[in-house]
């Protein structure tokens, strides 16, 4: 019985040691923002927009660029109006030679580049059947290639004062593939592939790369997606669950999980508890979360021959709870997603 005891009390001390040894590493890597160069893809609205307020407030000086030229002007003026540094930029991150040139207009504007953030995205939701080689192509071009294309700009600079960090925001989609999300959650998977890769081979060189897979958050992003096969349906389950308070988080909140993650040098983060869940349970039950995803099929809007995508907000309805509408709506005008 003794020995049996001091087996535990064995275990309990080195338990008790490896976390302290963590929260020791955690601590070292700790990292302040202020006076940071920041840079974010995707800057102008939604999780990329809240990401700039939070980092600005933390007296980060910024850089975002954005395909949206009427959105990256206005939310240069909410930015500079609170009294952050903000260089904006019009930039199609998927044109590698527009990305290099903005990653260039950067370095020569401020000098360095302390923080890269590769947030653009883009969300094509229906049926697999409705979807063509085109959005798959977008998709990847949008979460594989733009990411890589900043990063491989970025990283000399970075190697060259042995310091740097970069955060590439994936989803919880590229670590469980979602139904009538097929293009995203594939494009998804090849981001933290590619990102979990670079973080291996960089942090000899001072440089950590944190991956972040974000659970369903309130951004207002919702109008901005495309939808194609029964579109008005496609739309509203999607905004539906985006906008429900019991698998989704507020983007203030992702965004400071986001931010920490980063300041702490972490490796990998899940945003909220369901994304965690279904990361999980994927892991260990992988043929009974395929089987509960695919019953989830089941009851999504069935394909219709309808390839062609239109925008979230072209297909309001009243499918959409009116509460959950409004909710959205609101994300929508505070992040800049209008």
């Amino acid at each position: 019985m003794a020995t049996k005891n001091k087996s535990w009390l064995w275990a309990s001390a080195g338990i008790g040691l490896i976390v302290a040894l963590r929260a020791f590493a955690r601590e070292q890597n700790k990292y302040s923002f202020q006076n940071k160069v920041v840079v974010i893809t995707g800057g102008s609205r939604g999780l990329g927009l809240v990401l700039a307020r939070q980092l600005a407030a933390e007296g980060a000086l910024l850089a975002i660029c954005s395909r949206t030229e009427d959105q990256l002007k206005k939310a240069e003026q909410e930015l500079t109006a609170k009294g952050a540094e903000v260089l904006a930029l019009p930039c199609d991150v998927t044109n590698r030679i527009q990305a290099e040139q903005f990653i260039e207009r950067v370095l020569k504007y401020y000098g360095r580049i302390d923080v890269l953030i590769n947030n653009a995205g883009t969300i094509q939701a229906g049926p697999l059947a409705d979807m063509t080689l085109t959005d798959f192509e977008e998709a990847m071009n949008t979460h594989f290639w733009a990411p890589l294309y900043t990063m491989w700009a970025t990283v000399p600079h970075m190697k060259e004062r042995s310091q740097g960090r970069i955060v590439n925001i994936a989803s919880v989609g590229g670590k469980v593939s979602i139904p009538h999300l097929v293009p995203y959650s594939a494009s998804k998977f090849a981001l933290v592939g590619l990102s979990n890769g670079f973080r291996q081979e960089l942090k000899k060189d001072g440089i950590l790369v944190t991956t972040v897979n974000p659970g369903l958050t309130r951004t207002g992003s919702n109008l901005n997606i495309k939808v194609k096969g029964q579109s008005e349906k496609e739309y509203a389950w999607f905004t539906t669950a985006g906008a429900s308070l019991l698998i989704s988080s507020s983007v203030e909140k992702t965004a400071r999980k986001i931010i920490n993650a980063c300041r702490y040098g972490e490796a990998e983060v899940l945003t909220n508890v369901p994304a965690k869940i279904l990361a999980f349970a994927n892991q260990i039950l992988p043929e009974l979360t395929s089987d509960a995803l695919s019953l989830t099929n089941k009851i999504l809007p069935e394909e219709s021959g309808n390839e062609i995508n239109s925008w979230g907000y072209e297909n309001e309805s009243d499918l959409i709870p009116e509460h959950l509408r409004d909710r959205a709506a609101r994300a929508a005008r505070e992040n800049n997603e209008l």
